[in-house]
């Protein structure tokens, strides 16, 4: 298996270490043909992008597509969910900008209400002590999940079970139904080997990307493609991968 693309990878305008461009070059250095920005958006506290950037990434990013003939460069975002209904952390105004939406669980996101202070954080800390507060933190966090599947069109929901617990079936069927692809992380290692095998039996997609936060790591994916193949996923399951022995 080999990579293609390279969906979510980070820089400068969050908490990443290179440009745009440097992240675009090392991609191109390493023969992928697509690769994603996809920062924080405004919600997340510290580093988040702010609308305004938003703008200017587009404008940069159309910019190097008129430049880079043999890669597409797309502007997406790493959004959070911020609420127990499924809401995330970018508008309508943001997702107009996009070419690709991924949304995950963050713990520096900052929450819509006090409510969902405690159903998305509060449950899942408590829950690491009291084993029935555990459970239901698992069915929270997973049915927030399936809310934002449903609310949004999402491309990729990234590194699911990283942050928080998660029924990865009734994910997987979720996002199955709703075209949305789960991300098998090579940074975070998750989706991991055994989350993979309850996933695939619901004919969900994947995504393995390497969450790069500097411009090195960029289509560094061999750990997740290493979990892939060990829980017996094809190439035609994983939207950014090629099989090499068919291509050749």
């Amino acid at each position: 298996m080999k990579i293609f693309a390279d969906y979510h990878t980070h820089t400068k305008y969050s908490h990443g270490k290179g440009t745009i461009r440097e992240n675009v070059e090392s991609a191109r250095r390493k023969g992928l043909k697509e690769i994603a920005i996809c920062d924080h958006g405004p919600s997340h506290m510290g580093f988040g992008v702010k609308i305004d950037k938003f703008k200017r990434m587009r404008e940069e990013i159309d910019k190097l597509n008129e430049e880079y003939k043999d890669i597409k460069i797309l502007l997406g975002v790493e959004s959070n969910i911020v609420s127990y209904n499924g809401e995330i952390g970018v508008d309508d105004k943001i997702i107009d900008m996009l070419d690709i939406l991924l949304v995950g669980f963050h713990f520096g996101a900052k929450p819509k209400t006090i409510k969902d202070v405690y159903n998305l954080h509060i449950m899942n800390y408590i829950g690491k002590f009291i084993p029935s507060v555990a459970e239901k933190a698992r069915y929270m966090n997973t049915m927030a999940v399936i809310k934002a599947i449903n609310n949004y069109d999402i491309d990729i929901i990234t590194h699911p079970g990283a942050k928080v617990d998660i029924d990865t079936r009734e994910l997987a069927k979720a996002a199955a139904k709703r075209g949305t692809a789960l991300e098998i992380n090579a940074s975070h290692g998750y989706l991991n080997i055994e989350y993979i095998k309850i996933a695939m039996k619901e004919n969900v997609k994947f995504a393995i990307n390497s969450d790069a936060h500097t411009p090195d790591d960029v289509g560094n994916v061999e750990k997740g493609i290493e979990m892939a193949i060990k829980a017996g996923l094809k190439a035609d399951q994983i939207i950014n991968v090629s099989d090499e022995e068919e291509r050749g």
